[in-house]
C-alpha cells in the first residue's frame, strides 16, 4: 500500500469515529420525533417532552423561542395579545345551574377532599346540580354513589355506564361479556335495577365506535342491532342516554402544517382517528343518527353539540330531523367562541333543547369563562386557564344570550329531561342566596 493511500485510510478512520462520537452526544432528529396512529409521518415531540429535548442539545445550541433571531416553535408561541377590550367580571352564573356533563370518578378518583373543595366552588358559581357519568355497571356505580352521596347527595346525579368487556380479557374481545348471549337483556336488567339505585341516564363513551371491537379485531358499530333492547329499555325507563361519538374534525385529518390543531395533536398524539384503520366521522355521525332515529321515544343527548360544533348547519339539520336529540357545549366553547354570531342564532334557534354542560370538574377559572361567553358580548378572551391555550390557539367572543334563553340553558331544560334534577334544583334555590 501506497503511503498516500495509507494516508487516506487514517483520515476515513478518524472521520467516523469523530462522527460516531457526535451521534452519540446528541440525538438524532430522528428520534426527537413521535409517531401517530393511523400515521406515516413523524411529528415533532409533546410539549411534555420538550425540557428533556432542550436539555440534550449542547450548549451551544439555543432553543427554537423566536428571539434573537432564531426560529420559532409552535410549541413556544404564546403571543400576548395587544387588543384593549372590554373585560366584564363574571364570577357567578346568572341563575342556577345544572351542568349535565362532568366526570367525578375519574378526574377526583374518590378524593373526599378535592369533592369538597369543588362543591364549594359549585356553590360560589351557582351550580345547584351536577351530572357524573362515571358509574359503570356493577360496582364502580355503587362506588361512584357511596363517594358522591354519603356528604352531598342533593347536589349529584348519577348516571350509569354498560360494561361491555365484564371479566373478559382487555386484549381479546371474543371473551367479552357483550358476546355471549342474552347480553342485552341483561343489561337491561342492571340499567332498571341502577334507576331503582338512583341513576338518572346512561352515558356511551367514544370508545363506542372508536375503540370497543368486534371478537374480528373489526371496530364496533354504533348502530349495531344487538344493543337495541338497550335503547329501547332507556325509553322505557324515561331516562336519557349521552353520547360522544367521534371528536373534533381536526383528530380525523393528516397531523401536518394545515392541520390546525397540529400543536395540541402532538402532545397527544393517540388523539389522533386519520387514517383507514378507522371509520370517517360521517361515518360515525351517520351510524348515531340511524340509532336515534330507530328509537324515537328515547332521548339522546349529543355530547359536545353533538361533537360537529365546526360546522353548525349541519348540526341543525339533525336537530331538525330528529326531535329526540338535545345538545350540551361541554369543552366546545372553543369552537362556538370563534363564531359568536352563527353559535348565538344557532343556541337561539335552539334553545328548548340546550343543556349546559364542561366535561369538568375544571379549576374556578374556567368555569368563569364559560359565564362569560353565555352571558356577555365580551371579545377576545380566553376559554381557558392554560397558557397556550389546550384546544386551539386562539381566542373566544361572548355570545351574549338572552336571560329567557339563559334559564332554559342553565337549568330549565335539564328540570324536565332528568329525573333528579328538579327536587335538587329547588332545594338549592330555597338554601342559597342567587345575588
Amino acid at each position: 500500500m501506497t503511503l498516500r493511500r495509507l494516508l487516506l485510510l487514517f483520515a476515513w478512520v478518524g472521520a467516523s469515529l469523530l462522527m460516531q462520537a457526535a451521534t452519540a452526544q446528541k440525538p438524532s432528529e430522528l428520534h426527537a420525533v413521535v409517531k401517530t396512529r393511523g400515521s406515516k409521518k413523524p411529528i415533532q415531540k409533546s410539549r411534555d417532552d420538550r425540557a428533556t429535548s432542550v436539555e440534550s442539545h449542547q450548549a451551544d445550541e439555543k432553543p427554537l423561542d423566536g428571539r434573537d433571531g432564531r426560529d420559532l416553535s409552535v410549541h413556544l408561541y404564546n403571543p400576548k395579545s395587544q387588543l384593549k377590550t372590554k373585560v366584564t367580571d363574571v364570577k357567578h352564573a346568572a341563575f342556577p345551574v345544572v351542568n349535565v356533563h362532568t366526570h367525578f370518578f375519574y378526574r377526583l378518583r374518590l378524593n373526599r377532599d378535592a369533592l369538597e373543595d369543588f362543591v364549594g366552588a359549585m356553590d360560589r358559581n351557582h351550580i345547584a346540580v351536577c351530572v357524573s357519568l362515571d358509574g359503570k355497571l356493577g360496582t364502580q356505580f355503587q362506588e361512584q354513589k357511596d363517594y358522591l352521596w354519603k356528604e352531598h347527595r342533593d347536589r349529584f346525579v348519577l348516571y350509569a355506564n354498560i360494561d361491555w368487556r365484564g371479566d373478559g380479557a382487555s386484549d381479546d374481545p371474543a371473551t367479552w361479556a357483550c358476546y355471549r348471549p342474552g347480553f342485552a337483556e341483561r343489561t337491561v336488567e342492571q340499567l332498571r335495577e341502577a334507576v331503582e339505585q338512583g341513576a338518572s341516564g346512561l352515558k356511551l363513551f367514544k370508545r363506542f365506535g372508536l375503540g370497543y371491537r368486534y371478537p374480528d379485531g373489526s371496530l364496533m358499530e354504533i348502530d349495531d342491532p344487538r344493543w337495541d333492547p338497550i335503547w329501547a329499555a332507556c325509553g322505557e325507563l324515561q331516562i336519557p342516554i349521552i353520547i360522544h361519538t367521534a371528536d373534533p374534525a381536526a383528530f380525523f385529518d393528516p397531523i401536518d402544517e394545515r392541520n390546525e390543531r397540529w400543536e395540541e395533536l402532538s402532545r397527544h398524539p393517540d388523539w389522533s382517528f386519520h387514517g383507514d384503520e378507522f371509520p370517517s366521522r360521517e361515518e360515525l355521525f351517520a351510524a348515531r343518527n340511524r340509532m336515534i332515529a330507530k328509537h324515537p321515544n328515547t332521548q339522546f343527548i349529543g355530547a359536545h353539540i353533538a361533537n360537529n360544533p365546526e360546522d353548525l348547519a349541519t348540526v341543525s339539520g339533525w336537530m331538525d330531523q330528529y326531535p329526540n336529540l338535545w345538545l350540551e357545549p361541554a369543552s366546545r366553547i372553543n369552537e362556538l367562541g370563534r363564531q359568536p354570531r352563527a353559535a348565538r342564532e344557532f343556541l337561539i334557534r335552539y334553545q328548548d333543547r340546550l343543556l349546559f354542560g364542561t366535561d369538568g370538574p375544571w379549576p374556578e377559572q374556567r368555569l368563569r369563562y364559560y359565564w362569560r361567553f353565555f352571558e356577555t358580548d365580551d371579545e377576545a378572551f380566553p376559554y381557558s386557564e392554560k397558557e397556550p391555550p389546550p384546544q386551539g390557539l386562539w381566542q373566544i367572543d361572548g355570545v351574549n344570550l338572552p336571560p329567557k334563553v339563559l334559564r332554559k340553558l342553565y337549568y330549565e331544560n335539564a328540570v324536565k329531561l332528568i329525573p333528579g334534577v328538579r327536587e335538587r334544583v329547588e332545594a338549592f334555590a330555597k338554601q342559597h342566596s342567587l345575588d
